[in-house]
């Protein structure tokens, strides 16, 4: 049996989506650019939020201006994180199942890591046994560095864990460890981009979690 399941933040484990939106419009509004539209964020997700605001500006800008942008990104998001943002219906019932195991949950993130661990420790509590986001001098996801540290911590082995996630990133990061890639349906990515990255397993909903790994 599965020792620790890893799992993504962003259109994973939480909906963020809104806040996303509303911190990147305040941005581009601030700074005079046209706002994106919540397909057009959606798909900008998932790579960190440097990256996001990258890909919501329209064109290339200079770096001391793209710095700008990015400061009031992360200073609007950082205090307006938690308006909309929410648990997807049933994950606080699998992260409680899994605990009731014995299962261990981490989640590995390209979200800044202070914005990390605080939602991870505000919305999950004890049900999330370690949270880790991306840090200056860490490569990000796909890179795996980030889940070998984790599965380190654990004293597990790489046998032992599955990674969870919503995008095409996440599965080439499950492929990059070499542990199972899951890929889940109702985040920022649709099955065809999951397919295409290789998921071994595609789930439509969190219930389906534990049926699928964990009953024989």
């Amino acid at each position: 049996m599965y020792k620790l399941i890893i799992f993504d933040l962003d259109g994973t484990l939480l909906d963020t989506l809104e806040d996303l939106v509303d911190s990147a419009n305040a941005m581009l509004s601030h700074f005079g650019f046209e706002k994106r539209t919540v397909d057009e964020i959606r798909q900008f997700v998932g790579n960190g939020m440097r990256n996001l605001v990258e890909r919501c500006l329209p064109y290339k800008i200079a770096e001391d201006e793209y710095e700008k942008c990015y400061e009031f990104f992360r200073t609007s998001y950082n205090k307006n994180m938690q308006n909309k943002t929410k648990p997807y219906d049933g994950i606080i019932e699998l992260l409680e199942k899994l605990q009731s195991m014995g299962i261990k949950s981490a989640v590995v993130s390209n979200k800044n890591d202070d914005a990390v661990k605080k939602l991870c420790s505000d919305y999950f509590g004890n049900l999330v046994s370690a949270a880790i986001g991306r840090k200056d001098g860490i490569p990000a996801k796909p890179d795996p560095t980030m889940v070998f540290s984790v599965i380190e911590s654990f004293g597990v082995e790489k046998e032992d864990c599955i990674f969870v996630g919503d995008s095409d990133t996440d599965i080439l990061t499950a492929k990059n460890a070499g542990l199972v890639s899951t890929g889940v349906l109702w985040g920022f990515r649709d099955r065809k981009v999951l397919a295409q990255a290789g998921a071994d397993i595609i789930i439509e909903k969190p219930e389906d979690f534990i049926d699928l790994f964990f009953q024989k």
